[in-house]
C-alpha cells in the first residue's frame, strides 16, 4: 500500500505542477486540444443518437484531459484519410485510437498502448467451415482498410485476396448480402454491429485469431503532449479509473491486456522459474533420447559387422575348402587320364582292324553257312550274328571315341594355365573362326544362328584356340537348348541360317535362334561377349552350380559336367569373368567379360 501510495504521488506531481502553473497564469484560460477518432467505431468511438462523441476510447480521452487540467473537443470522421491529413496540417492535435505498427512509429509520435483489440474470423453461416489464417489460403476475405490488422495481412498473408472496405458496418453488410464469404474483424465491434443491425447470417468462426495494439497517435515533436497523455493514462490504471470504464463500455474483453502486465510483474520469476524447469527437463530428456538413439544405433552396427565378419570367415572357409579339394581333384584327374587314356588308345586302334578283319571273313563264313547250314557263333546263330556284329562294333567304337572325349576333358580340367603360350588377337576373329567351326551342325539342326561384331575391337592378350574353345562349347549349349524347345513346339522352328556381321542397328537380338554379340566397354577397358538363345532356359536352382566340375542335366544323353566348368576355367586365366542370366522357358544368355591389353586401354 505504501509503494501504491508513493507511486500515486510522483504520478500527481505533474498535474500538481501544471495546477499550480495556471493558477499563477493571469488570463486563467486552459489549453484546447483537438482529438481525432473514428466516427463509426463502437463501441470504442463513435457519434451517439444524439449527435455527440461516445464510447470507450472518447471517455478515457476526456479522463486523460481532467486528470491533467487540459480541455479537449472532438472531431471524429469517418476517413481514415482525413483524420490523417488533419493531423498533418494540425487542424487536429491528437488521433485517439491508432493500431501500433513499426512504420507509423516512423511518421506520428505513439503512446503507450491503450487498448488491446483482438481480431477474429466473421463468415456467413452458409460458408465452408475455417478455423484459422491458414484456411483463408486462396479465398477473397474483407478487411478494413488502413486498421492494424488489413496492414498486416498484405505483408503476412500473400495467397489471401484481400477485399478492402472503409468501415467495419460495411464489412458486416458485405457478408450479410453475400458478396464475399469471410472476413477478419474487431471482435468487439463486429459482434457489436451484427447484433445492433439484427444480422442473423453471419456469424464468428475463429476468435482472437490476433490482438492489435490502440495508441494515441501525435504529429512528430509534439513530445511534451504525449508525455502528458502517457502520465494521464498511468494514473488512470494505478488509481482505478481506467477498470471502470472498461467494465462500463467492454465488459471483460479486454482486460486481458492490463492485467497482464500485473501478472508479470508479480509473478515474472515463478513464471521464469517453471518455464527454465521446464525447458530444462525437456532438453535433458531429448538428450538422453539421442544419447539412447546413438549408442543404439552403435551396437546394432556393431552386431550387423560382426554378422558380416562371421558370414565372411564362413565363405572364406568354403572357398578354402572348394580350393583344396579341386586342387586335389585335379592331380586326381590327371592320374587317371593318363591311365585311362593308355588302353583306350589301344582299343581306338585295334577296333578298326578287327572290323576290317570281320569284313574280309564275311565272304568265308557266308560260303559255310551256305554249304552246312546254320551254326553258332559265341553262342548265338551265324545268321543273327552276320546282323548284329557290324553294330556291335560300330557301338564299341563310338562308346571308345566318348572314354577319349571324356579323358580330354579331364585332361584339359587339370591344366594348368602356361602363361607363354599367350599372345595378342582380336576377339572378333575368334568369335568367327568358332562360329564357323559349327555351321555345318547348326544348318543340319535347322537353328538360325546371328553373329554381331563391334568393330573394331581392342586385342587382348590370352591363348585364342583356348578361348576358341569357350565359345564352341557356349554355342553347342545354346543349340541344345534351342533344340529342346523347338521339339516342345515344333510350330517355332526357324529357317536355318548362320549370318555373320560387322555392324547393326539397334538392338541386336531377334525373335528365335542364337545371336552372338561383341561388343566394348571403353570406360572399364573391357570386352563383352554374349552368347543368347531362346531355347528352354536354365532352372532358377541350377544358376550358381552351371560351372561345378561333373554337374549336369544331360548325364543321360552323354553330357560329363566338365564343359562350362572347362570353359570357366579358360575365361578365368584371361582375367575375365564368366555369368548366365536365364528364365525357365524364356531362352538364357551367357556374358564373357575379358580385360584389353594393357597397352589397349592406355591407347
Amino acid at each position: 500500500m505504501m509503494v501504491r501510495a508513493f507511486i500515486c504521488l510522483l504520478l500527481l506531481l505533474p498535474a500538481l505542477h501544471a495546477q499550480t502553473l495556471a493558477a499563477e497564469n493571469t488570463d486563467n484560460s486552459k489549453h484546447m486540444i483537438v482529438v481525432g477518432g473514428n466516427s463509426a467505431h463502437p463501441p470504442y468511438e463513435f457519434i451517439d443518437r444524439d449527435g455527440k462523441p461516445a464510447g470507450f476510447i472518447v471517455e478515457l480521452t476526456k479522463a486523460i484531459a481532467e486528470t491533467m487540467d487540459v480541455e479537449v473537443t472532438f472531431k471524429l470522421e469517418k476517413s481514415w484519410s482525413t483524420i490523417f491529413r488533419d493531423v498533418e496540417t494540425g487542424r487536429i492535435d491528437v488521433i485517439e485510437g491508432l493500431p501500433f505498427s513499426e512504420e507509423r512509429a516512423h511518421i506520428l509520435d505513439l503512446s503507450s498502448p491503450h487498448s488491446a483489440i483482438s481480431h477474429s474470423i466473421f463468415a456467413r453461416t452458409d460458408a465452408s467451415p475455417v478455423s484459422s489464417l491458414d484456411d483463408l489460403r486462396g479465398k477473397k476475405v474483407v478487411l478494413v482498410s488502413l486498421d492494424g490488422k488489413h496492414d498486416y495481412s498484405r505483408a503476412a498473408w500473400s495467397q489471401i485476396q484481400i477485399v478492402t472496405v472503409s468501415s467495419i458496418a460495411e464489412a458486416v453488410k458485405m457478408l450479410a448480402s453475400a458478396k464475399h464469404d469471410y472476413a477478419v474483424l474487431e471482435t468487439l465491434q463486429a459482434t457489436y454491429l451484427i447484433t445492433d443491425l439484427k444480422i442473423t447470417n453471419v456469424e464468428l468462426v475463429a476468435k482472437n485469431i490476433d490482438t492489435s495494439k490502440y495508441c494515441f497517435a501525435f504529429r512528430k515533436g509534439n513530445l511534451a503532449t504525449l508525455e502528458k497523455f502517457n502520465e494521464g493514462l498511468a494514473f488512470l490504471k494505478e488509481t482505478g479509473r481506467y477498470q471502470e470504464l472498461q467494465e462500463k463500455w467492454l465488459g471483460n474483453v479486454d482486460t486481458e491486456y492490463a492485467s497482464w502486465k500485473w501478472l508479470k510483474k508479480y509473478n515474472m520469476y515463478i513464471v521464469s522459474a517453471l518455464i527454465f524447469g521446464l525447458l530444462a527437463s525437456i532438453i535433458w530428456s531429448r538428450l538422453l533420447k539421442m544419447r539412447v538413439a546413438a549408442r543404439t544405433a552403435a551396437l546394432n552396427r556393431e552386431v550387423e559387422e560382426r554378422k558380416r565378419m562371421d558370414e565372411e570367415l564362413r565363405l572364406q572357409h568354403q572357398r578354402l575348402i572348394q580350393a583344396d579339394k579341386m586342387a586335389a581333384l585335379g592331380v586326381l584327374v590327371s592320374s587317371v587320364a593318363h591311365e585311362i587314356n593308355n588302353p583306350n588308345g589301344l582299343l581306338l586302334f585295334n577296333l578298326p582292324l578287327v572290323s576290317e578283319v570281320i569284313k574280309d571273313a564275311d565272304p568265308i563264313l557266308d560260303a559255310y553257312y551256305r554249304e552246312h547250314g546254320e551254326f553258332l557263333m559265341g553262342g548265338l546263330p551265324y545268321s543273327r550274328m552276320r546282323k548284329e556284329l557290324p553294330q556291335l562294333l560300330d557301338e564299341m567304337q563310338v562308346a571308345v571315341k566318348r572314354i577319349k572325349r571324356i579323358v580330354d576333358d579331364l585332361k584339359h580340367f587339370s591344366r594348368k594355365n602356361d602363361s607363354n603360350s599367350k599372345e595378342l588377337f582380336d576377339v572378333n576373329n575368334v568369335v568367327r573362326t568358332s562360329v564357323r567351326l559349327l555351321e555345318h551342325s547348326l544348318k543340319s539342326s535347322a537353328i538360325h544362328c546371328a553373329v554381331y561384331c563391334t568393330e573394331p575391337l581392342p586385342l587382348i592378350k590370352g591363348n585364342p584356340h583356348r578361348l576358341e574353345q569357350v565359345i564352341v562349347n557356349l554355342v553347342l549349349n545354346a543349340a541344345q537348348a534351342v533344340e529342346s524347345a523347338n521339339r516342345q513346339k515344333p510350330e517355332r522352328t526357324p529357317q536355318p541360317s548362320v549370318d555373320i556381321m560387322s555392324s547393326f542397328p539397334g538392338l541386336p537380338f531377334v525373335d528365335k535362334g542364337i545371336f552372338v554379340m561383341t561388343s566394348y566397354e571403353r570406360e572399364v577397358g573391357t570386352i563383352i561377349i554374349r552368347v543368347h538363345d531362346d531355347g528352354i532356359g536354365i532352372p532358377p536352382e541350377h544358376l550358381n552350380r552351371v560351372t561345378d566340375p561333373f554337374f549336369t542335366t544331360k548325364r543321360d544323353s552323354g553330357g560329363t559336367g566338365l564343359g562350362l566348368a572347362i570353359s570357366a576355367g579358360i575365361v578365368k586365366e584371361h582375367g575375365g569373368t564368366l555369368s548366365f542370366n536365364s528364365k525357365p522357358g524364356e531362352g538364357a544368355t551367357v556374358i564373357i567379360k575379358l580385360p584389353v591389353a594393357e597397352w589397349e586401354v592406355q591407347a
